[in-house]
């Protein structure tokens, strides 16, 4: 793939990120007003535009995609409040990545940030700097733009994702921290973008990026080809996560990767030889213990 030597050479740009033709995301991207009250929905309109071309148009790296290439996500801003120019909402955000020789796109990233607020008018520049918090709306966008690079970066190559991450802790970091509560931003709160990225970037926990290689590219991309071969390296890699859950239960973004990946984990054992449908079973009860009946139910499937 072109993209794995692509990854070898990146040279991400952090200064340029004017509305050139866009390069990285095809990104749908929807806002939706139905619970709040009231028949001017412009507003909502607007917003949606803006976030589309500033997601679609910007130019967040060096990296040349070609159309094929680009990264398959969707952000859907569910608006829950608004007072003024000041919005409240929920974020539904979702990363696909084709899986090769196949027709099939593999979730990677599926996530609801409920803390998602920001302030907004007509007309607006969403002007953005990853090095400067300009507003909690480009800073969200802006961090979620460069986990999603991240993600599918290290679903390539090994590792290859770390420049896009560090650009996302940055974003974390140079965010401001809410006093007495939690804006998605705090460095103490364990569920948000904080300790997400810190989670990603943590080096005790270096077998989570170690898992988005293994399972992608070496388990999904060949299944086509070799689908004993393919099965047998996503087990490695789901078993390798073993260590992360007994190390610490909590972290977070091993529980959104779980939570992204079970009901595909689940439709890969329910085929195969017994021996290994088995043993990632009881792996995946272990890192999964509230969903151990259906692990369990996967076993029943007895076709290959």
């Amino acid at each position: 793939m072109k993209k794995v030597a692509t990854i070898l050479s990146v040279l991400v740009c952090m200064l340029a990120f004017g509305p050139l033709q866009a390069q990285e995301l095809q990104c749908d991207v929807r806002v939706n007003s139905n619970k709040v009250q009231g028949s001017d929905k412009t507003i909502y309109q607007n917003l949606q535009t803006s976030l589309y071309e500033f997601i679609n148009n910007t130019k967040f790296t060096e990296i040349n995609f070609r159309q094929a290439e680009k990264i398959e996500c969707s952000m859907l801003v569910d608006v829950t409040g608004r007072e003024g120019e000041y919005i409240t909402a929920e974020i539904n955000l979702a990363l696909r990545r084709p899986v090769y020789k196949s027709n099939y796109s593999t979730p990677m990233f599926n996530y609801i940030d409920r803390k998602f607020t920001f302030e907004y008018t007509e007309g607006q520049t969403l002007d953005f700097n990853p090095n400067t918090y300009i507003s909690n709306l480009t800073s969200t966008i802006g961090f979620y733009v460069y986990l999603f690079l991240g993600l599918d970066f290290d679903s390539f190559s090994l590792n290859g994702g770390t420049p896009f991450f560090d650009i996302a802790e940055t974003i974390a970091n140079a965010a401001p921290q809410e006093a007495g509560g939690d804006n998605g931003w705090s460095s103490t709160g364990r569920q948000n973008r904080h300790a997400i990225i810190s989670d990603i970037n943590n080096p005790s926990y270096q077998p989570l990026r170690q898992f988005l290689y293994d399972y992608h590219r070496n388990g999904l991309d060949v299944m086509a080809e070799h689908p004993e071969q393919g099965r047998e390296a996503i087990f490695n890699a789901i078993s390798n996560l073993q260590g992360i859950y007994e190390r610490n239960p909590m972290c977070y973004f091993l529980q959104l990767l779980i939570e992204s990946k079970r009901d595909e984990i689940i439709q890969i054992f329910s085929q195969g030889e017994m021996k290994i449908r088995t043993e990632a079973s009881n792996v995946m009860k272990t890192i999964d213990p509230s969903q151990s009946s259906r692990y369990e139910a996967m076993l029943q499937n007895k076709g290959f």
